[in-house]
């Protein structure tokens, strides 16, 4: 069995959703866990609270957006 490589994070060159998922894992306190050691080291619990804010609050940018 072959391992993924693990690419640098370039906190530079985000897409919209990769930059929310990372302000979210600030806000949680999370970031500094997943820079030193990636994503794959978060609990199940702390991946799925990150990946429900970032629904809520893609739902209320496209609300917004709609409304103005």
């Amino acid at each position: 069995m072959s391992k993924k490589k693990e690419k640098p994070i370039e906190l530079d060159n985000l897409t919209p959703e990769e930059e929310l998922k990372y302000e979210i894992a600030e806000e949680l306190g999370l970031l500094d866990k997943v820079l030193e050691s990636g994503w794959k080291t978060l609990s199940a619990k702390e991946t799925g609270r990150i990946g429900g804010l970032m629904t809520k609050r893609k739902r209320e940018l496209k609300k917004e957006a709609l409304q103005g």
